[in-house]
Order: C-alpha cells, then structure tokens, then sequence
C-alpha cells in the first residue's frame, strides 16, 4: 500500500519517496503540447495547484524518468531542458508595497543567483524583464507563477491593497512584454482578477478555469478514486464496520462534489481525502482546519449576502467572471474559493444558468459554523454542543426542544452583536438549521405569500412565521388563514406549524405556539 501525504506538493519528491500519485499527467501532455501557450486556472486552495505546477517544472527540466509508468512517459516528447523559473507566490505574507517589492525582489535575486545570471536596473519589473531575457539566450523560458494572488487575498481591506496592486501589476505585465522570450507560462490562484484590473496586461492567456478538458484535471474522479484508494478503503472500511457501497456514499458525501464545468462530473479534495485515511478514515472536516477565511465572512456580512437567495435562485454566468478588486461580490468569490460549486445549469434565452449549493458535508457543516461565530460570536465549540441537541429535536418531531434550544442561542449571543432587524434572526435561523444539513428554505413562497422558514428533516415538516415585537398567536394564526401548509399537504410528511415572536426590546423570543396540521 503506497504511503499518502497531504504535506507535500513537490512532484519529485512524491516520487522518490513512493507516495501515492493519482495520475494526471494525460492533462499536462495536452498542455505542453500545445506550446507556445500561456494558461491561467484558477482553483480553491489547497486543491492541487502546486503539485501542478511542480509537475510542469519537472517535465520541463527534462526529468523523463521521474514519470516511468504515466500516461505522459510514452507520448511523443522531446523532453528537452528549458530554463524555468518557479515563482511560488505561497509565502509571500507582505502587508505592503514596499514589503512586496522585497519580497520579488528577493525571488529574483535567488533565481539570479541558482542560473548565474545577472539582473540589470533597479525596478523589480526591469530586474525581472533582464532574467527573463538572459535566460532566452540559452533557451525560450519556461514561467510557472503559483498562487498569484496570495498577496491580494492576504490584504483584502487593507488601505495598503491599492499600492500592493499596482506593483503587482507592473511586475506580472513583464511577462506579456517578453512574450517572444518565452516558451510556455502556466498562472495559477484562488481568485480570478485577470483580464479587469490586474492582468489587465496580461490579457493573452488562456484561461481554462472552467473549460470541460480541463475540468477533472485537479481533485480526483470518483473512478480515479476508488482505483487508487482500493487498498486505503479496504483498509478503513474493515476498522469502521461497514458495508462497502455504504462506506463509499459516505465518503462521496463528505468530501466529493466540486465541479468545474456545468456538463463534466464531480471531484474529491485531494486534501481532504489523503487526511481522512491518514487519520484512520474518520470523518471530519479537514480542509477548514487548514484556514479560516476571514475576509470571506467579513465581506459576506459587509455585504448583507443572502445565502438563501444563493442556494435557490439560478444564477448567469456573470457570477464565474473576473472581478475588480475593489468590487468584489460575496457569491463571486464564493464559487472561486471553492465554499458554493455547479450543481446542474441550464439554457435559457441563449444564456446558460446554474444552481449552486456547497459540494459537500464537509464544506457546507463547518462554513456555516464558522459563519454563525461571525455572525453571533458565540465559540465553535458551543455551536456544535447547540448543533448537537437541536438536530435530536428536529429529527424527532420534539417541537418544544427545538424552540427551546433556539431560545438558548440567542441567549448565547452578546446583547451588542445583535440587531434590531428581521433579516439578522432570519440569517442566523437559516445558517443554524443548515449547519444540521437539515433542508431549510426561508422566505418560502406559497400562492398566498410567504413562509418565514420551511425545515425538512425525515417525516417531519416544520413551518415557521415569526413575529416582531407581536405575539405568538398572531404568528400562527397567519400560517393557517393563508393555509401556507397546502403546499406540503402531498409530501407525505407530517406537518407542524410553528408562530413564534421576537422581542426587540430583550432580543430574545418570547412565545411560541405549535400546531400539527390534521390531513
């Protein structure tokens, strides 16, 4: 059984050191085969964007016998050496112009130093320019930039931002004015601020974030999967005890379900999945443990973000398309980031829209986790605790525990985070019970007007309507003059309604009335 590592993104070192590698070298043949080119792919992080990148590298050092046995070893290439230069963005923790500058300038000093060549000027863009062209005089070059937008996503909110994207700017634009100089350029990051403001110079490559040859290129099938991970499965799936096919949902559920193009299949995090048999095939989050993304949830509530707008609505294209900087839309980053994928589209009056909703368990569970913190500031740890005695509520019917235990959560908020509007307890209602992985919908709309909250969970259905500043009876008396529940009177499920009211005054719910529809 071949060792698994969830740490280490050099090719090479992969290799010698016999850890598992699923092989995707099909893809960088067709990429390589193609130059002269220039692509730029955008991914969530920790996704496989800089074992990629190394890959290429040692393709492109000529290392043919690195890739004995993969698709790519017997393809008709030269496997000829080309200078390349690694720019690896990863590290770059610069919280300023002037930090930046040291920092490329650093990258190009090592570069200098490692081909013994000299840098020319005094400006970073002339330094890199000299390199470049020194370099093509033993060879057309070879460019692979990892992560370039670290350093912008790093400072999102920073007054320092605008300074640190013009010297970007300047420095990433040497690439296209040397472009006779070059052989191949592959750009990778997180965010697509190409072809607006930032690569607005760089408007010659390629992108193939969503293009369908490309799609399944990082993270991995559900066949490439269940081939190279036969004996990791076996392995877990005889210390947890179960059947087979139950075991292989199970892991679907957890860490499957990014998709990279409307028409082409899903894809495991490889991150995830190498964690999860590390650690003995236990189910948990592993990929946000690696980060928090701050800036996401500070922009979500900045912008007032309507997660179940989001989840219900299609939506165009427009939302997969480069941003500027300092316009930057939650949903937009959302898909970039990995946190919403493509769940199905369609076409409609020429235009092509898509569902959205988070890939997996993993994923949806723990963002909304970390959002509720964001939202409420009450610890992870709580939530969960809180998580735990709701979802027994809920999946039994126990309307009382399940208001009860609502009540205690906006007790647990501090007084000074809470607002005195409907949309904050509707939000925070909404998250709590999708953090469940319970279905919710609010704002649900009937043929008579609209339901606050609509929960589904096993053979129970809850309609919620809440009151301001009211009483619980009016609450529940609306529900049944609009007869809101004729709409899931065909479910098969039993049905509750629920009318509860929030005092503004003590922020905290007050009163609640439940009734079981009798059909």
């Amino acid at each position: 059984m071949q060792k698994l590592t969830s740490s280490i993104y050099t090719f090479e070192k992969l290799i010698e050191n016999n850890f598992l590698y699923v092989d995707k070298t099909e893809y960088i043949w067709r990429l390589i085969d193609s130059a002269p080119a220039m692509y730029f792919m955008s991914r969530p992080r920790r996704f496989g964007k800089s074992l990629t990148v190394s890959t290429l590298e040692a393709v492109f050092s000529g290392k043919k016998e690195l890739f004995k046995g993969l698709a790519i070893y017997n393809k008709p290439y030269n496997w000829k050496k080309y200078p390349v230069i690694h720019l690896d963005m990863g590290n770059c923790n610069a919280k300023n112009a002037e930090e930046l500058e040291a920092f490329l300038n650093d990258k190009l000093t090592e570069y200098s130093e490692k081909t013994g060549t000299s840098l020319q000027g005094e400006s970073i863009t002339t330094r890199f320019a000299s390199l470049i062209r020194e370099l093509a005089t033993q060879d057309s070059v070879v460019i692979l930039v990892d992560e370039y937008d670290k350093p912008i996503l790093n400072n999102i909110g920073n007054p320092e931002l605008k300074e640190m994207l013009f010297v970007l700017k300047g420095f990433y634009s040497t690439i296209k004015t040397c472009e006779q100089q070059e052989h191949f350029v592959f750009v990778t990051g997180v965010s697509k601020f190409c072809h607006v403001s930032l690569f607005s110079d760089l408007n010659n490559l390629t992108d193939i974030t969503m293009n369908a040859d490309y799609a399944t290129m990082l993270g991995y099938t559900q066949r490439e999967f269940e081939t190279n991970f036969a004996e990791w499965i076996s392995a877990a799936e005889a210390r947890q005890q179960l059947p087979h096919e139950a075991y292989l949902r199970e892991i679907k559920n957890w860490y499957n379900g990014y998709r990279f193009h409307a028409q082409k299949e899903t894809v495991y995090n490889p991150v995830s999945l190498a964690s999860f048999f590390t650690d003995n095939g236990e189910f948990k989050n592993y990929w946000f443990s690696t980060g928090t993304p701050s800036f996401l949830l500070e922009l979500i509530k900045k912008k007032n973000f309507d997660f179940e707008d989001a989840l219900t609505r299609p939506v165009s294209g427009i939302a997969f398309a480069a941003y500027e900087v300092d316009r930057i839309e939650p949903l937009a980053l959302l898909l970039q980031t990995g946190y919403l994928t493509i769940k199905s589209s369609f076409v409609d009056f020429g235009a092509t829209f898509y569902h959205l909703d988070f890939p997996n368990f993993e994923v949806r569970s723990a963002f909304d986790t970390y959002l509720l913190n964001a939202y409420t500031s009450i610890t992870k740890d709580e939530l969960e605790g809180i998580a735990v005695g709701l979802a027994r509520h809920v999946r039994s019917g126990n309307t009382e525990g399940i208001m009860k235990d609502f009540k205690t959560f906006l007790a647990a908020i501090p007084y000074d985070i809470q607002l005195s509007n409907e949309k904050y307890y509707q939000t925070i209602f909404f998250l709590l019970f999708l953090m469940l992985g319970v279905y919710i919908e609010a704002e649900s709309r009937t043929n008579d007007g609209r339901i606050d909250a609509v929960a589904m969970c096993g053979e129970w259905v809850y309609l919620f309507e809440f009151k301001i500043n009211r009483n619980a009876e009016c609450a529940l008396d609306q529900i049944k003059e609009k007869e809101y529940f004729r709409k899931y009177q065909h479910s098969g499920k039993r049905i509750i309604l629920i009318g509860a009211n929030l005092n503004m005054e003590t922020r905290q719910l007050d009163d609640w009335k439940q009734e079981e529809v009798s059909l």
